[in-house]
């Protein structure tokens, strides 16, 4: 296709939007003031250091802005393959290079300025930015007869309000492209809408011309289901939590520190005993739950209210830097387990795939703890940006779910949100979602949940594949990898069928779960940290697997540049195969696992469907 000067300027904008964007994004915090006449070396080095940085820096969105004006091109050039149409425009979400020089650019995108929900895609070239691929959502074009709606904003916003019992927000006009016939809508996000226990707000859209609710999607997915939540309570089951509570020894004050200055301090938790924290000194005799060293990761408290933002919360502060006392007469054990857990998963996502943060631009995570009243729960908030946790129900729970899996499985959501940002396929009245990528959604999570475990390997809470094994259910864990069906309380399934397309997304999650293990641990028979496990493949064949280490490296890369919202199980063995050929090439051992252990969930190429379900209206 030839380039026209209005096509170069479209590139061009959208490459300086990258760049600035990336700049904000990018910028560190800087170190509080000091006089002039009172400068240390230290600081003059930091500023030499910050100097150095920032050219660094400016090269790099120089370089990632030629990406993108490289990507974009492509995607117009190669329409046909990318179903990118003339009266679309992109907005970059994410840029990525591989170490052998591939590059990614994820994108969504827009129909005649009108945003388009279910139109992501990802864009793929080479080292020199010549095109490879693309990895799209939708295998339609996107068109509607009009943008001009019938129903005005705030009438869709009062319909968004009235179907789910809640307060809306401002309503943004879309096209809604998940079905195979694409309508003009409005997305609605609305607030106070269900249980407290389950997230109570829901991005709502509404057909911009008849009115009607095309489909009510959580924001939070908490990490007990509805369903879940609804059979404890029918069998009448009272977790028992497995804790291991010490007392913290006293914490020592850095001398001679300026303020606000890193400092070290312990905590006793619920559940993985004493553990060190770093905080922040504030004064001599003053600390807040805030980590300066891994991007002002920071815990506050809720106070029992449902606040709409962290900076509503309350800040923890200490006079000695020991904080909780292993029980719930002290309301900072709770935070000492939440900030131990997000700050060990930053610690994870940095460790084991250089992401600087859940969003990968530097800001530490946030957490707020005894959240709103009776909330037997925790889960990643999108609106908040952070983690909430509950206090327990009074019921099923009687202790806030601040285990250290509970938080790497919720942190992952936010992970996944910044990346493929996989959609159920339908949400039922009870809040229940479904649907393969939803699966995989909460499958990806509880393998990098599980990651941050055995990256943290705590003595208190040992790493194994096991999901919520702290939490005291009476079959001693939620889910679990090796043989995902043990896990009776959600019906978790072991292999893929054709019930997948409509199954339940927790019971779901085990098909890719399971082939996850199988890349990692292989087939049969193991004690693995004191853990027995026992795996059996769906063709009967014995898999040897390549080691959790790689495992995780090609489903991370999987996820990060081949998944996108619609992703289904073939899909993902597709995405883990070309993850695994990046890596290691196709004639590897490691490509040649890949395709082994998706097989042992039956997910083959024999039996890939022709085409996936459409989002069900």
């Amino acid at each position: 296709m030839r380039t026209t000067p209005t096509t170069q300027n479209r590139i061009l904008a959208v490459a300086v939007a990258v760049v600035a964007a990336a700049t904000v994004a990018g910028t560190a915090s800087a170190a509080p003031s000091q006089p002039v006449d009172k400068v240390s070396d230290a600081t003059r080095d930091r500023a030499r250091e910050s100097a150095a940085d920032s050219s660094f820096n400016a090269a790099a969105l120089a370089a990632n802005a030629e990406t993108v004006k490289a990507a974009t091109a492509a995607a117009l050039a190669h329409a046909d393959a990318t179903g990118v149409g003339k009266n679309e425009t992109l907005r970059v979400k994410d840029t990525l290079v591989d170490p052998e020089g591939k590059r990614h650019v994820r994108f969504v995108r827009a129909y005649q300025g009108v945003p388009v929900v279910g139109g992501d895609l990802v864009v793929h070239l080479d080292a020199k930015k010549n095109y490879l691929g693309v990895t799209r959502a939708i295998k339609h074009q996107v068109a509607v007869d009009s943008v001009a709606p019938k129903l005005t904003a705030p009438q869709a916003a009062a319909k968004a309000a009235q179907s789910v019992s809640g307060k809306a927000a401002k309503a943004e006009l879309v096209v809604d492209a998940r079905s195979t016939e694409p309508v003009l809508a409005y997305r609605v996000t609305v607030t106070g809408g269900g249980k407290t226990e389950t997230g109570v707000s829901h991005s709502v859209v509404v057909d911009a011309g008849s009115g009607k609710v095309i489909s009510s999607t959580p924001l939070s997915d908490g990490f007990i289901s509805p369903r879940l939540k609804a059979t404890l309570r029918d069998q009448g089951q009272k977790a028992q939590p497995r804790k291991n509570a010490k007392s913290a020894p006293p914490a020592k004050v850095q001398p001679g520190a300026g303020f606000p200055a890193p400092a070290n301090g312990t905590g006793a938790s619920f559940f993985a005993g004493d553990v060190r924290l770093t905080t922040t000194q504030t004064a001599k005799d003053s600390f807040t739950l805030k980590d300066p060293s891994r991007g002002g990761g920071e815990t506050r408290d809720a106070g029992g209210k449902e606040l709409d933002s962290f900076a509503s919360g309350k800040a923890f502060t200490d006079s000695d830097n020991r904080w909780g006392n292993g029980t719930t007469t002290d309301g900072a054990t709770a935070a000492v387990d939440a900030q131990f857990g997000i700050t060990s998963t930053y610690d994870y996502y940095k460790a084991a795939f250089g992401r600087n943060g859940i969003k990968n631009d530097g800001a530490g995570p946030h957490a707020m703890v005894h959240y709103g009243d009776k909330v037997g729960n925790a889960y990643w908030s999108p609106e908040c940006g952070c983690m909430l946790y509950g206090d327990g129900d009074g019921e099923t729970f009687k202790q806030p779910l601040v285990a250290l899996d509970v938080t790497g499985h919720e942190l992952s959501h936010g992970v996944i949100e910044a990346t493929a940002d996989f959609q159920p396929t339908r949400v039922d009245a009870r809040q229940n979602q479904f649907g393969e990528a939803g699966s995989l959604n909460e499958s990806l999570a509880d393998i990098f949940g599980a990651g941050v475990e055995f990256h943290t390997n705590n003595a208190g809470n040992p790493p194994n594949y096991l999901l919520g094994e702290k939490l005291g259910l009476e079959q001693k864990f939620l889910r679990r990898m090796d043989k995902p069906s043990l896990d009776v309380l959600e019906g978790t399934v072991d292999y893929w069928d054709k019930d997948s397309y409509d199954r339940e997304v927790h019971a779901g999650s085990g098909v890719s779960s399971h082939a996850f293990y199988l890349l990692a641990e292989g087939s049969g028979k193991k004690t693995i940290g004191g853990v027995e496990y026992d795996s059996a493949t769906h063709d009967g064949k014995a898999v040897t697997g390549i080691g959790r280490e790689k495992a995780q490296q090609i489903f991370y890369r999987a996820l990060t540049r081949y998944m996108v919202s619609t992703t289904d199980f073939h899909e993902a063995r597709t995405a883990t195969l070309q993850a695994a050929a990046d890596m290691y090439g196709e004639q590897s051992t490691e490509y040649k696992t890949v395709d082994a252990a998706w097989a042992g969930v039956n997910v083959t190429a024999a039996n890939t469907p022709k085409e996936g379900p459409a989002v069900k209206r």
